[in-house]
């Protein structure tokens, strides 16, 4: 992990940047427009969006402006969750494909396991991967380990990415241990708590040692553990900030005590008990 550059091998190959720019409720238009340029000229080169967050367009209009070569650059989104189920489904990618301006996605993810449509809608993500040239990798967003079971039952494909809620408040280390063991990457959401843990004392003293904020400390700690992170700002200068993580190396001591601050707390929903 030198740069923003670096990127892991995911089990089919596909190699995703370890760091990228999440566009969770970032307005579409001109906020999200200059914050994915802004990312993109600071090096970043994997946007992460999804079709509910309603910023498709902006995102591929930033892509097209920014002129960075489409083939350096990792793209996610995702099937929302009224559109699960097999035709809805594969509908929904060619909307999403369309409205971000692409050829193909780098990584389609199912958002949330939506109960008696989940297997469904894997199907359709198995049979646009097959066609390998509308979308390089599928994954999950959300799936705890019994859903992933659940899924793999079925599957043909097993996800090669999943993307849940992840912070030293709910360090998920069952969940991490689980896709590890089945070569399922995982990645974090809402890295830095929505902002929560920017204030933690302990985080703060860590943070001084390094000379880093900590949120670079945070953001470090996931690169470490393995952990794929998309923070999200919309400041030119958090968003260079969020990326100076490669330059420094949190003590095995240090790593412990982030980890320590697990409650398994979640300022998200809970993906066993959500109505949407």
């Amino acid at each position: 992990m030198e740069n923003l550059q670096s990127a892991v091998s995911l089990h089919n190959g596909v190699k995703m940047p370890w760091l990228g720019l999440g566009v969770f409720k970032v307005q579409d238009g001109d906020e999200v427009v200059q914050s994915v340029k802004s990312a993109l000229k600071a090096g970043y080169k994997s946007i992460d969006t999804a079709a509910v967050y309603q910023n498709e367009e902006g995102v591929g209009q930033a892509i097209k402006e920014a002129g960075v070569p489409r083939e350096e650059l990792f793209i996610t989104t995702k099937v929302w969750n009224s559109d699960q189920g097999y035709d809805s489904t594969i509908n929904a990618f060619e909307t999403s494909l369309e409205k971000l301006g692409l050829e193909y996605i780098d990584l389609y993810l199912i958002h949330w396991p939506v109960k008696g449509k989940y297997k469904e809608t894997w199907k359709a993500l198995e049979t646009l991967y097959k066609e390998k040239k509308k979308v390089k990798a599928i994954g999950v967003s959300n799936f705890q380990i019994h859903h992933l079971e659940d899924l793999m039952k079925d599957a043909e494909i097993k996800p090669m990415v999943n993307q849940v809620e992840l912070h030293p408040l709910l360090c998920q280390s069952e969940l991490r241990d689980f896709c590890r063991n089945q070569d399922i990457q995982i990645e974090a959401w809402s890295p830095l708590a929505q902002g929560e843990l920017l204030e933690n004392a302990a985080l703060k003293e860590i943070a001084q040692k390094y000379s880093k904020s900590v949120a670079q400390v945070i953001l470090r700690w996931d690169l470490q553990n393995g952990i794929v992170t998309i923070p999200k700002s919309i400041k030119e200068h958090r968003i260079i900030e969020n990326a100076d993580v490669f330059d420094f190396e949190l003590s095995s001591e240090d790593m412990d005590k982030i980890s320590s601050l697990n409650e398994n707390r979640r300022v998200g929903p809970d993906p066993d008990n959500f109505d949407f």
